[in-house]
């Protein structure tokens, strides 16, 4: 039988709510305790006062009836409550809206961990980048593939800019619409944002081919694509890409590169890994 708060969201949003209601006190909040409490935490009264809302509307909130809810609203009593970002995300889908976007953690390392897993896809390319599409860790191999050189690379950038990819003249301009509807759609998440706006603008201002793309206007969500470049010494490769979200970091992107079927990339990038391990012997 299906859980019932599976079934009535806003039965869960009840309990939701008075659970994180009665996890802190008024001193918690910066109001004074006067007199006995019979229950532990906040009361309603206090909850709607606080965060600027009518006491019966937060109660009939908190009742889960079928209300109207803003997202000035929810911000409101989150931050009352002081909901994390994944109880504040709980309450957004719990309310039936979509949850902010995640905010970037500026000067957030690597961790560790991740950094284990780039090196363990081994003689492949894995990269990490951010929601601007900003590379912030990387493999051997991709460094080897890409061209990387330990100074800041941006995806987007790279691929328009980059003598590797242009290279595959048709291949890239088959692809390379998909590769700004995609940057479209993700920027299209952060409205306002001046990095996104510093990414097009300079690209813009280097690549006639990315600013005709850009001025479509055209949106479209990434799908694993063929990522297709010419290596100076290895020759043509041909990888299939694949993005995932780092769960810690949800405006991290791990994108895997695999060597397509049916092509020679796979002996390509084994013989280009024995002439690295070669130079530097």
């Amino acid at each position: 039988m299906a859980n019932e708060s599976a079934q009535h969201p806003r039965e869960e949003l009840r309990h939701f709510l008075r659970t994180r209601r009665a996890r802190l006190g008024p001193a918690d909040v910066g109001m004074p305790v006067t007199g006995r409490r019979r229950t532990p935490g906040l009361r309603r009264e206090e909850v709607a006062v606080l965060a600027g809302v009518g006491v019966s509307w937060y109660t009939w909130l908190e009742q889960g009836r079928d209300i109207t809810v803003s997202t000035e609203v929810l911000d409101s009593i989150a931050d009352v409550l002081r909901l994390s970002r994944p109880e504040r995300a709980h309450l957004y889908l719990l309310a039936g809206l979509n949850p902010p976007p995640a905010l970037e953690v500026s000067g957030v390392e690597v961790t560790p961990e991740v950094r284990q897993l780039l090196d363990a896809w081994g003689r492949r390319p894995a990269v990490v980048r951010d929601r601007y599409w900003n590379v912030l860790a990387y493999n051997d191999m991709a460094r080897a593939v890409f061209g990387y050189d330990g100074t800041a690379h941006n995806c987007l950038i790279t691929y328009f800019t980059s003598p590797r990819y242009l290279a595959m003249d048709e291949r890239w301009a088959t692809e390379a619409p998909a590769v700004v509807a995609a940057y479209r759609a993700d920027a299209a998440l952060f409205p306002g944002d001046p990095e996104f706006r510093r990414v097009v603008a300079d690209l813009a201002s280097a690549s006639a081919e990315f600013a005709e793309l850009w001025e479509r206007h055209e949106v479209g969500v990434p799908v694993q694509a063929v990522n297709a470049l010419r290596h100076p010494e290895a020759g043509d490769l041909f990888f299939d890409a694949t993005t995932l979200t780092v769960a810690d970091h949800p405006d991290w992107s791990l994108v895997l590169y695999n060597p397509q079927p049916a092509t020679d990339t796979a002996t390509r990038l084994d013989r280009l890994s024995r002439l690295r391990l070669a130079d530097s012997a």
